[in-house]
């Protein structure tokens, strides 16, 4: 959707992303059949069917996100605002958008996937905390044994990854509990007391730790999906 505002062709999963995908897609279709049954299992099928599709929805937007961003930060040349044609700080500023629309949907997604897999496996991480995260989950996997071939991928790809989490952690929380991320130079000299247009974040640094959260977040559904399908295989007669 988003790459028709560069004139290019809607994207086609390939390569790893079609793998996520298809995996996602078996699970969905054999909730589907499961709410097909009848009673209790039924119901549980028709949830677990809607909670996938909707993590399937949340990885295309957070893709597209991503995309949008890394384009219009290939148009930004000038390292501070002042120094900007118009033309380029609105490019700027859309970046910033779909930049901060990213990250925000990053955590969301991993979010979804740890209530499915805290639902769908029976890890009772509410018992740890009632508001629980995605990491909390895998915090719980471990801590408990819980589903151990599982957890050592999932908490794999979250070590793997963790310093880019981390910072991506910081500016999520900035914005929403503090103020505007890419603005924290500019706070940080007023009270140091300096004037000024301080120059702009690091943008390629930011990118690169968007792309290793995505890395992460579509390895970890293809491999939560992956077991959540192979507990389910129909049983050889």
């Amino acid at each position: 959707m988003l790459r028709a505002m560069f004139g290019e062709p809607a994207r086609e999963w390939e390569g790893p992303l079609l793998e996520t995908v298809q995996g996602m897609d078996r699970f969905i279709r054999r909730m589907r059949e499961r709410g097909q049954s009848a009673g209790s299992e039924a119901a549980a099928g028709r949830k677990f069917q809607i909670r996938a599709e909707g993590l399937l929805r949340s990885l295309d937007e957070l893709e597209q996100s991503r995309y949008a961003a890394k384009r219009f930060a290939e148009r930004v040349t000038k390292p501070a605002i002042g120094e900007m044609s118009p033309g380029e700080r609105l490019d700027y500023y859309r970046h910033v958008y779909y930049d901060k629309n990213a990250y925000i949907r990053l955590f969301s997604l991993l979010d979804k996937l740890g209530v499915l897999l805290n639902d769908y496996l029976a890890l009772e991480t509410e018992r740890m905390k009632a508001h629980f995260s995605y990491f909390t989950v895998l915090r719980n996997m471990r801590l408990h044994g819980l589903h151990p071939p599982l957890s050592e991928e999932l908490n794999g790809l979250k070590d793997r990854h963790e310093a880019a989490f981390g910072r991506l952690r910081k500016r999520r929380n900035l914005e929403i509990h503090h103020m505007n991320a890419e603005l924290q130079d500019d706070l940080l000299l007023v009270m140091q007391g300096q004037e000024g247009h301080p120059h702009l974040e690091n943008i390629a640094d930011h990118m690169n730790d968007l792309d290793e959260g995505w890395e992460m977040a579509y390895r970890s559904l293809t491999a939560a999906f992956g077991y959540m399908s192979d507990r389910h295989r129909p049983r050889p007669s």
